[in-house]
């Protein structure tokens, strides 16, 4: 009888120490994987490219505060309807039509209801969108 009290308080012990809280509890190195919007400027204005054949896509290239350098976001559109000095983010989407695989959609977006989804490709340096996150 002794030994089975024993035991009981053993494992309520153990119990008790495995359900402590830490003080990163929930952290992992792995949730910075999960970003899904990121800053990428304030809006400066745009540039619009009409296809050069038949079939191809509407092209807008995008310049924000933080991409001085002659690297604009593509987007496809038309026309572009940020206002001028507007904070501009790019928000990831993941997609999948319920199997496990998918791919990422990006799009470029306002803080209220503009957005455009935005080209596999930055502007002629052939960068992927990917790398801004």
């Amino acid at each position: 009888m002794k030994s089975l009290l024993h035991c009981i308080a053993r494992l309520s012990i153990l119990l008790a120490v495995s359900c402590a809280t830490t003080e990163n509890a929930g952290v992992l190195p792995e949730d910075e994987l999960f970003v899904t919007r990121k800053y990428v400027g304030d809006f400066m204005g745009y540039t619009h490219t009409g296809p050069e054949t038949f079939g191809e896509p509407q092209l807008i290239y995008i310049k924000t505060t933080m991409n001085n350098s002659g690297e604009n976001l593509s987007a496809y559109s038309r026309k572009c309807e940020f206002a001028e000095g507007e904070r501009l983010y790019i928000r990831r989407t993941f997609y999948s039509e319920g199997g496990v695989f998918g791919n990422w959609i990006y799009q470029i977006e306002n803080d209220s209801s503009v957005n455009y989804r935005v080209c596999e490709f930055q502007f002629e340096d052939k960068i992927l969108v990917q790398t801004w996150f």
